[in-house]
């Protein structure tokens, strides 16, 4: 199976089409929302598809639901099952949370206690994934707002027990662990020290809202915005410490021109290409 190159992408939205058409070879990738896709046909279908002739890809799922502790849905497993038989991506990733509870669906990517109950339950759910999809997948650490006090495992311990069990690869969201250090005062440096570095296979970045309460700053995930310049600062440590990997650049919300997507792209290759020559030499 082939893997995504050690570039920078973007997340491809559908308002950006034209001008990706016109600009065509200016990134490494592209990544989609897995969910955006589940239907048979219809232009999403053909825009990807004109743009996968081009661009190596990564399907970036955001509603299975993986730490919930019910069952994953089955016919949501098919869906994206018959997705990557389709597209044949270079990446498949999700996300470390749960969103759904029985019939109920929350439009929220919700934190999980680390313990062993909660351990298994993920492990479970990513075998029965990645069976599915006849391939490993990456997992996302999320950006999280609340602590348990039931929670046993520092969230890096739990990753790397779940890679371990598994199998599965890690996606390192740069912005999520600046946003959770911050909003539980702890030193991000020190949790991307312990992050199991050595089975990261994509890193994303992206820009969070800031609100001041009498306790101190809440950082919010809000995926609309430019990276913050510490994100970058830790982005940049963290390439010259692991080298080059494979870079999104995530915007979501209030989605800017296609060029402003670009100059955060080019920043980050920039970053790379020091990496690069940093190894080399």
């Amino acid at each position: 199976m082939t893997q995504l190159p050690d570039t920078v992408g973007i997340g491809f939205k559908r308002s950006h089409f034209d001008a990706l058409q016109a600009t065509p070879n200016r990134l490494g990738f592209l990544e989609v929302h897995a969910e955006n896709y589940m239907g048979d046909g219809g232009p999403p279908h053909a825009q990807l598809m004109k743009l996968r002739a081009d661009y190596a890809l990564s399907i970036h799922g955001v509603g299975l639901s993986i730490g919930g502790a019910g069952p994953l849905d089955r016919d949501h497993l098919t869906r994206l099952k018959n997705l990557c038989e389709r597209y044949q991506p270079e990446s498949f990733s999700e996300h470390l949370a749960w969103s759904s509870h029985s019939d109920a669906f929350l439009n929220d990517l919700l934190p999980l206690p680390y313990d062993d109950e909660t351990l298994a339950t993920v492990c479970e759910h990513i075998d029965q994934l990645q069976s599915a999809i006849g391939r490993p997948m990456l997992l996302e650490n999320p950006s999280t707002y609340v602590t348990f006090e039931t929670s046993t495992l520092a969230e890096t311990d739990f990753l790397r027990a779940i890679v371990d069990r598994t199998g599965c690869g890690l996606l390192l969201d740069v912005n999520n662990v600046f946003v959770s250090c911050t909003n539980h005062r702890a030193d991000p440096r020190a949790y991307l020290a312990a992050f199991p570095t050595q089975a990261v296979g994509e890193i994303h970045l992206g820009g969070h809202d800031e609100e001041e309460l009498p306790s101190g700053p809440l950082l919010i995930d809000s995926h609309g915005a430019p990276v913050a310049d510490p994100v970058w600062t830790l982005y940049a440590e963290t390439m010259h410490r692991l080298g080059p990997r494979p870079t999104l650049i995530e915007w979501d919300t209030d989605v800017p021109a296609l060029s402003v997507l670009l100059d955060e792209a080019n920043r980050a290759a920039d970053i790379l290409d020091g990496a690069r020559h940093a190894i080399a030499s």
